[in-house]
C-alpha cells in the first residue's frame, strides 16, 4: 500500500509541477559578447518568467598577446561567455549545442542552479549533438558558469577560457547597504581569465595544430600554478584604448568581475566600490568604500560605483605583477565636468 501511494503521487506532484511551469511566461533573451550584457530589467514584479537562451560551443584559435595564440574552447565564441540575466524564482532554459567540427566533449556547470553538479551530470554533449536544460534560480546574486567535463579535462577547458557568468536580481531590484532600492544606469561584465601557455626551449611561446595536441602540455605548464597572462575579457588590451569601457559624470555603473580558477583583488584607480556585494550575493547588505574588493577564484562579485570626475580610469587587479606584467587590467572612459572641490592642482608655495 505504500508504495502505490508514493507510485500515485509522485506522478501527480510531477503532474502539478508541470502545469506551474507551462503556466510561466516566456522571454526569448539574446544573448551579447561581453563586456556588455543582454537587455534586461532591473525589476520585475510580474512574477516568474521562463528565460530562454541559446549558445554554441567554439572551438577555435585566438590570439591572448600580440604574436601568441591559442586553439581554446569557450562559450559563444567569447572568453569570458556572455553574462546571462535573470530574477529569482526564475527559470532559465539553456539550449547548449557542439557543433560536429569540435574536436571534444563540453558540458556546463552552472554555480547558481541546484542539484546534478550544477547541470554539469546532465549536460554532457560530444560533437554534432546538443542539449536543453531548465533550472530554477533560487538565490540572488552574480555567479559563474564553467565546463566540468570530468578529470583533468576540467582544470583545462576552465583555464583554456570556458567561463562566465548568470546574474540573478532580486524582482525588487538591488538594494543599498541601507535597504534603499539602488539603479544602475550601466552594467558590466568583466570576466578574469588566467592562461598557461607553454613555451619551447628557446624560450617561444608554443603554437599548436589543433587544441588536442596542445593538452598534454598545458596541463604540465598548469599543474605549476603559475599562470603566464592573466587578462580581462579574454587578451591583453581587450578593455583598454579604443576598447575601453565608458561613462559619465553622476552614471552608477555595475561591475561584474569574475574569477573562475584563481582569486583576485579588483581595485578602480581613482575611484571606489561604493557599494560590494560579497561573494556576490544580492541577498546580504553590501560593503560600502571599498578601496579593492577580494573574488575569489570560482566566484563572480558586483560593486558599483557612481563617477565623480572625468577621465580615463584604471581598473584592475590589484596583484600588480598580475595586472601590469601578465595584462589583467582594463581602462573606464569618463565624460564629464571636472569638479576641483574633489581635487585640483594649486600653485605651488614657496618655503620659508
Amino acid at each position: 500500500m505504500r508504495r502505490l501511494f508514493v507510485l500515485l503521487v509522485l506522478p501527480l506532484a510531477a503532474a502539478l509541477h508541470a502545469a506551474e511551469y507551462q503556466a510561466v511566461p516566456v522571454v526569448t533573451q539574446t544573448l551579447v559578447a561581453p563586456p556588455l550584457l543582454p537587455e534586461h530589467q532591473q525589476i520585475d514584479l510580474s512574477g516568474p518568467k521562463n528565460i530562454q537562451v541559446k549558445m554554441t560551443i567554439v572551438e577555435n584559435e585566438v590570439e591572448i598577446a600580440p604574436g601568441v595564440k591559442i586553439h581554446a574552447p569557450s562559450y559563444n565564441g567569447s572568453v569570458p561567455g556572455p553574462i546571462i540575466v535573470a530574477h529569482q524564482d526564475d527559470y532559465v532554459q539553456l539550449n547548449l549545442i557542439n557543433p560536429a567540427n569540435n574536436s571534444m566533449i563540453h558540458n556546463i556547470d552552472f554555480h547558481a542552479a541546484t542539484g546534478a553538479l550544477g547541470g554539469a551530470a546532465i549536460t554532457k554533449v560530444a560533437p554534432g549533438q546538443e542539449v536543453t536544460l531548465r533550472f530554477k534560480v533560487i538565490k540572488p546574486g552574480v555567479f559563474i558558469y564553467h565546463c566540468a567535463p570530468g578529470g583533468l579535462m576540467i582544470p583545462f577547458h576552465v583555464t583554456m577560457g570556458m567561463s562566465g557568468a548568470l546574474m540573478v536580481l532580486p524582482r525588487e531590484g538591488l538594494k543599498d547597504h541601507k535597504g534603499n532600492p539602488i539603479h544602475y544606469d550601466r552594467a558590466y561584465y568583466i570576466g578574469e581569465q588566467s592562461y598557461y601557455v607553454p613555451k619551447d626551449a628557446n624560450g617561444n611561446y608554443k603554437h599548436y595544430d589543433s587544441i588536442l595536441a596542445s593538452l598534454p602540455d598545458v596541463l604540465q605548464e598548469a599543474s605549476k600554478l603559475t599562470p603566464t597572462f592573466v587578462v580581462f575579457n579574454g587578451s591583453v588590451g581587450a578593455l583598454t584604448g579604443k576598447n575601453a569601457l565608458t561613462a559619465k559624470v553622476g552614471e552608477k555603473v555595475l561591475l561584474i568581475h569574475s574569477q573562475a580558477n584563481e582569486d583576485s583583488r579588483p581595485h578602480l584607480i581613482g575611484g571606489h566600490g561604493d557599494l560590494v556585494w560579497v561573494g556576490g550575493s544580492f541577498d546580504d547588505k553590501p560593503l560600502t568604500n571599498q578601496e579593492t574588493w577580494f573574488v575569489p577564484g570560482g566566484t563572480a562579485v558586483a560593486a558599483l560605483y557612481e563617477f565623480k570626475q572625468p577621465g580615463t580610469y584604471t581598473y584592475l587587479n590589484h596583484n600588480l605583477i598580475q595586472a601590469v606584467q601578465l595584462g589583467a587590467l582594463a581602462q573606464i572612459k569618463v565624460e564629464g565636468t571636472w569638479d576641483n572641490d574633489l581635487m585640483e592642482a594649486t600653485p605651488q608655495i614657496p618655503h620659508k
